[in-house]
């Protein structure tokens, strides 16, 4: 099947980072490379069951916290963790993140994929007050350039400063001149490493999966370093398609 067969069999939750939790020590990395401080206003869009609002009150003391999620399930369970701990300044919202009013972060830690979300987002994004950080995970903003990265972390600060192309916005990420097997490498096993998966058994095949697809974008807008396919993309491409029975080279243009 085509890789594109495959993720499409896999639950849109996984796809979408929705059922994805972050561990303690991610969010305490991305509230350091967010220099969350007590004087900011801090959102989190996706907010789960409340883990990364409970580190951000803990550790960084913002002197407003609001975590906005649609789960009513996942809302239940972060209010419980706040009303245990007895915390103040933290705000448990359920709301669509699109609908929500935000007007007034100076962080937000923001984590969606899905076209549709950011289409209508991004409006409301542009119209935030000047010096505002959204911190994204993995993927840049639309047709925006970072102000700052460590990836997998990307922060875009207003006003958004556009990209000319996507060729311009990959280089920016992975700050290189251009992009060889070792660098997809290290920079899927960042983001691997990241989101804190539950069956780390699995992490290697989604390091081999995230690096080729890192290469082949590279290639196809012409940052790839040199002009032929390096021999470790060769055998991935190979053990994908012989052992998992996962075609992706049709994706080279």
């Amino acid at each position: 099947m085509k890789i594109e067969e495959y993720l499409a069999s896999l639950p849109e939750s996984i796809l979408s980072g929705q059922d994805v939790q972050l561990s303690n020590e991610t969010f305490r990395e991305i509230f350091n490379f967010a220099n969350l401080t007590k004087n900011d206003i801090f959102y989190h869009l996706g907010c789960g069951d409340g883990a990364g609002l409970v580190v951000a009150k803990e550790e960084f003391s913002p002197r407003k916290i609001i975590g906005i999620d649609d789960s009513k399930e996942k809302i239940d369970t972060a209010t419980k963790k706040i009303k245990k701990n007895n915390y103040s300044n933290i705000e448990i919202i359920c709301e669509d993140v699109c609908n929500a009013n935000f007007e007034d972060a100076d962080v937000i830690l923001f984590w969606f994929f899905d076209e549709n979300v950011l289409e209508k987002i991004m409006p409301k994004f542009s119209k935030l007050k000047q010096g505002t950080r959204i911190i994204t995970i993995w993927g840049p903003l639309p047709n925006c350039l970072p102000y700052k990265t460590k990836f997998p972390y990307i922060m875009n600060q207003i006003p958004f400063k556009k990209a000319k192309n996507l060729k311009e916005q990959l280089l920016a990420i992975f700050d290189v001149e251009c992009i060889d097997f070792v660098t997809a490498w290290e920079f899927a096993e960042r983001y691997t490493k990241s989101i804190g998966r539950e069956n780390p058994e699995n992490d290697r095949f989604l390091t081999i999966i995230q690096s080729l697809i890192i290469w082949i974008n590279a290639k196809n807008l012409g940052v790839a370093c040199g002009d032929d396919m390096p021999q470790p993309i060769k055998n991935y491409i190979s053990i994908l398609k012989n052992f998992f029975n996962i075609e992706i080279e049709h994706l080279l243009k």
